[in-house]
């Protein structure tokens, strides 16, 4: 029988030199839950601990005996890990603002205007909270693992060699009033992000273990390289130098460095086209050296070694996920052993071993999870009854993580007359999703030809009253087809697509811009002035029916004004 002070302990405390009460002495199951299996070790998984899914139901069985106390340690390691995120983030935007700065409003240099220096000490601050902060996160993961593992762990080691250097040249920074020609730790911080994200690492440990492989790869790019730089060399400077394009293709090849150079940029296909063009003009059998250079570097050995990149990655990957359902499962067995031990510590001569439905709802309670899954979770216990849950039971309630959640969208309304019905049928159709579709890409076409047709001209001489028609009855349409498919879903069913809700959201900021659209503009450069732009529009309505009055008639009229003299 376990011992009953075991579960007020925690799981590494055999790691830092405890008694190691989680478990007997020598289980193997235990030393996989302390240590973790293969070379991930606490600091190396996603986020500080990289606690997966049975690990934290671990964790919380542990914790279920503790009361309010466990659930603030399992709250506090939550919102450390936010806290640490937003200090990396914040310690890596230092740079923007840092001196010299870059937050500028434009990056050409004639209209930039001078960048904001911040004063010492400013961001030299807020830096030192950063720092305080990776020196409290190195403190736990160094206690939580022990001193014995913290000693072979290199990243640990690494995170706490860089928070030294990192701080000797802070106190240098400040004793000479941040007038230092370099800033040392500014090369380090990457690597705050690097040691905290288990992608990164393990993304490094597989360039890592692809290396030899790459090598054997590069070292016949190098031969290759070398090969033809030879060749060229002999082929094309062989000439005298001659003018004009002659001149610019012994540039190319006229010594080593310079010929070495041609040919990587040759083989990177970047701006390739210049070196092979003046040798091709002088002689187009030189073509040839130029086809096979390129078959052999840049279609047979750089595919050949993206292949092997390629298929080092998917077999870490698929490492990856294997070792990491091997880990949730370990944490499940885990969890079912200390709730068995906990249903045999109540029982007087048992003569079962399973897990209480009810002691497995209690921990299930103190978990956060996903409502779904957990309801899910729930809803399977509670089928099994009052039994007890086997081995495999157990192990099968943690399948439903596994499965992906469909919400079903809200009933649809229903309407009692038969034409309504077959409008509603008709409106939440797919093809009325694809007639949208198409009105849209109508619009975007539409649009396009303005565009096109106007390119030579300035944006205030251009006449867009044709163009804002069209957006007109695009936008109306937009707006009726919102309307039918509320009429159609019901509000609850449309706002259940998150589709439906971006076109929603899009037609009531294009009937913005409909409300601020000022349908006289094109005819303000007839009208020249904005207050004889009604009367101007007027005019032009029934500018067949009406007269235009003769010159004498014009002439006498100003005559006669009293502020006017007409010079004859």
């Amino acid at each position: 029988m376990a011992d009953p002070g075991a579960e007020s302990e925690p799981l590494l405390s055999r790691a830092r030199g405890g008694s190691g009460r989680d478990c007997p002495a020598g289980s193997a199951a235990c030393r996989s839950v302390r240590d973790g299996p293969g070379e991930r070790r606490p600091g190396e998984g996603s986020g500080p601990w990289g606690l997966c899914v049975g690990s934290c139901w671990l964790c919380a069985v542990r914790c279920r005996r503790c009361g309010p106390a466990g659930s603030c340690i399992l709250i506090s390691f939550c919102s450390f890990f936010r806290i640490l995120s937003f200090t990396i983030f914040l310690i890596l935007f230092l740079a923007f603002i840092e001196t010299p700065s870059s937050l500028t409003s434009t990056a050409d240099v004639r209209y930039r205007s001078a960048p904001w220096n911040p004063p010492c000490g400013l961001t030299e601050s807020v830096e030192m909270l950063c720092l305080l902060v990776f020196v409290a996160d190195v403190s736990v993961k160094s206690y939580l693992v022990g001193w014995a593992q913290f000693r072979t762990n290199l990243w640990l080691l690494a995170y706490l060699a860089v928070l030294v250097v990192s701080l000797m040249d802070w106190i240098v920074s400040l004793s000479l009033v941040c007038q230092e020609p370099l800033r040392i730790r500014r090369l380090f911080r990457p690597f705050f992000l690097m040691q905290n994200s288990s992608m990164m690492k393990k993304t490094l440990k597989c360039i890592r273990s692809s290396l030899p492989e790459m090598a054997s790869v590069m070292l016949l790019l190098a031969l290759h390289l070398c090969v033809f730089t030879m060749f060229g060399m002999l082929l094309f400077t062989g000439e005298k130098q001659g003018d004009g394009q002659d001149r610019e293709r012994l540039i190319y090849f006229r010594n080593l460095p310079e010929a070495l150079t041609s040919l990587l940029v040759l083989l990177t296909t970047a701006n390739n086209p210049d070196v092979m063009t003046p040798a091709y003009s002088k002689n187009r059998a030189y073509a040839i050296f130029f086809i096979v250079f390129t078959l052999i570097g840049s279609l047979f050995l750089m595919n050949l070694l993206t292949a092997i990149i390629y298929n080092r990655f998917r077999g870490y990957l698929m490492k990856s996920f294997q070792t990491s359902l091997f880990r949730r499962r370990l944490g499940a067995r885990a969890a079912y052993e200390v709730l068995s031990s906990v249903t045999a510590e109540g029982q007087a001569h048992p003569q079962e071993v399973g897990v209480k439905p009810q002691d497995f709802l209690q921990v299930l309670q103190k978990v956060q999870l996903d409502s779904s899954h957990k309801q899910a979770i729930m809803e399977k216990v509670r089928s099994y009854g009052g039994d007890l849950l086997s081995a495999d039971e157990f192990q099968k309630l943690f399948n439903e993580f596994d499965k992906r959640v469909i919400k079903e969208p809200p009933p649809r309304p229903e309407y009692p007359s038969p034409f309504l019905q077959r409008a509603q049928f008709l409106f939440s159709h797919r093809y009325f999703d694809y007639l949208g579709n198409f009105i849209a890409l109508g619009n975007l076409v539409s649009i396009s030809v303005f565009l096109v047709v106007d390119a030579d001209m300035l944006p205030e001489d251009r006449d867009d009253f044709v163009l804002g028609i069209l957006n007109c009855v695009f936008i109306l349409y937009y707006l009726l087809e919102l309307l039918l498919k509320v009429f159609a879903l019901g509000l609850p069913g449309y706002l259940a697509y998150p589709s439906n809700v971006f076109d929603g959201l899009l037609t009531i900021v294009l009937l913005n811009f409909l409300h601020k659209w000022d349908r006289r503009s094109h005819l303000q450069s007839l009208a020249g002035d904005p207050d004889t732009t009604y009367q101007m529009s007027v005019e032009l309505l029934f500018r067949d029916v009406l007269e235009e009055p003769a010159e004498e008639e014009l002439m006498e009229k100003l005559s006669h004004h009293p502020h006017l003299q007409l010079c004859r």
